[in-house]
């Protein structure tokens, strides 16, 4: 009795078991009995690169802010306002010129007169520029050029007068070398030399001067001047005049 009841329940169950199985199966059932789809990943966006940029190389990572600049080829020399020349001026050793070319801006140059005379130019090497005005220096500069440059455009610019000098020596308060660079006369040399000491002897200066290859001496009444008499002693200082004041 028992095994008959066994074989009539496996019979009446076994559709049930088959659909439940088939659909075990076939996938997870959801909760709305509806089979889940297997997921797949979305697709690109257009114009989105599904490729991935290859891995940075060990050691060539920069950190943001720390990337280095593309270097810059050395700049060139910028012209200079430059001084403008007094009437009657020459070349002279330590005088600070440019020498610049409009197209070949490599070859431009910044230099100093040495004492010989000269000035060390690139390519041309040495050219002499002392007691040359800055016209006939650039001529001379243009001529050697042409040796090696096509049709050259040279000009020179004079950035710092140092070879034209005054010398006051004796009783004042600052003596010593002073730069010419402007039309000064006895009297304003004095003043710029802080004015006579008090032991100064000022109708006795006198003013050494070289001319032709000869010296030449020149005298000066301080307290003349001061007065407004005999003016015409207060003369326009050159290039290399002493005033000695005793």
């Amino acid at each position: 009795m028992e095994g008959s009841l066994q074989v009539f329940t496996m019979k009446r169950y076994s559709p049930i078991l088959a659909v439940l199985c088939a659909a075990l199966l076939a996938g997870p059932v959801l909760a709305s009995g509806q089979v889940a789809k297997p997921t797949t990943p979305p697709a690109a966006t257009p114009g989105e690169s599904q490729v991935k940029p290859p891995p940075a190389q060990p050691g060539t990572q920069t950190k943001p802010g720390t990337q280095k600049p593309p270097s810059a080829s050395p700049a060139p020399i910028t012209p200079a306002q430059g001084v403008p020349p007094p009437p009657g001026y020459v070349i002279g050793p330590e005088d600070v010129l440019q020498v610049l070319y409009w197209r070949e801006k490599e070859l431009s140059a910044e230099v100093t007169v040495r004492p010989d005379g000269m000035i060390s130019l690139p390519l041309l090497n040495d050219v002499q520029a002392i007691n040359l005005t800055p016209e006939q220096l650039r001529e001379r500069v243009t001529e050697t050029a042409k040796r090696y440059i096509e049709d050259p455009s040279v000009t020179v610019v004079i950035k710092e007068i140092k070879s034209r000098k005054v010398f006051i020596t004796g009783q004042v308060a600052k003596p010593g070398p002073y730069p010419l660079t402007a039309p000064t006369t006895v009297l304003q040399l004095i003043a710029t030399a802080g004015g006579l000491s008090e032991f100064a002897k000022g109708n006795d200066i006198t003013i050494l001067r070289l001319e032709n290859g000869r010296s030449v001496s020149l005298p000066f009444k301080y307290k003349d001047v001061v007065k407004r008499k005999n003016l015409q002693q207060n003369i326009e200082l050159r290039p290399g005049d002493t005033v000695i004041v005793p």
